[in-house]
């Protein structure tokens, strides 16, 4: 029993930690601690969302877990997700984005962000995610522009894609960002979301789809993948 005091103790002193530094993985450590409520299957809704909307969030992300599970085959992500009903609530956690994914481990959705699409948005990071491992995606092996541009691609967005045989809405252009630093520098345009997605339903389409995705992951090695810069 005292080694699991223990235990508690230091996960307790993790999370208070996490609480000040990163405060979207001190609410996905201990989602009750942050006010949300378990709907089970990992599913967590803020405290305050009405009983008919709670429903409608679970519905939804089901929805996108298939649509994510229909591109690759099945699932080997299992993140929780958090679902803020207000701003005050995902504020603390995310600012203005609408959803934010955490490695393979979880993912946090904004008032904004409870849609089947930003769903599997943020469902396909994790997958990938979860696919390269722990290492590759510390080590940014894969570009940042090609891990957005798939999630659009597999999150089937329609903000960014046509929906004939060419899913291209414009021509990728040149390089795009490699790094996360600089894809957030310059993603407020949606052109770039675009772009990418262009450039990566390209690539799916030489490389026979979510197949290829696979390929690459099995090999280990992301340096096929060209068209990006770091600045």
């Amino acid at each position: 029993m005292k080694i699991v005091a223990l235990f508690a103790l230091v996960g307790a002193a993790a999370i208070a930690v996490l609480h000040f530094t990163f405060p979207a993985a001190a609410a996905a450590g201990c989602p009750t601690c942050y006010g949300f409520t378990d709907l089970g299957g990992g599913i967590y809704v803020e405290g305050k969302m009405p009983a008919d909307r709670r429903a409608e969030a679970k519905a939804t992300v089901e929805a996108a877990r298939a649509r994510v599970r229909a591109f690759y085959g099945d699932l080997q992500s299992s993140p929780r997700v958090l679902i803020c009903a207000t701003d005050a609530c995902f504020r603390p956690l995310g600012g203005g984005s609408r959803g934010i994914a955490l490695l393979d481990r979880a993912l946090v959705l904004s008032p904004r962000g409870t849609d089947t699409v930003i769903a599997a948005h943020e469902l396909a990071h994790a997958e990938l995610h979860r696919r390269i491992g722990l290492t590759a995606t510390l080590g940014k092996s894969v570009p940042q522009w090609f891990d957005e541009g798939l999630a659009v691609v597999v999150s089937d967005d329609p903000r960014y894609l046509a929906s004939g045989p060419d899913r291209c809405l414009a021509d990728p252009g040149g390089d795009l960002p490699t790094s996360r630093a600089a894809w957030i520098e310059t993603a407020e345009s949606a052109s770039l979301y675009v772009r990418a997605a262009c450039k990566v339903s390209r690539w799916l389409d030489s490389h026979g789809g979510a197949a290829g995705i696979l390929r690459l992951v099995a090999s280990g090695s992301f340096k096929g993948i060209t068209g990006g810069t770091s600045s």
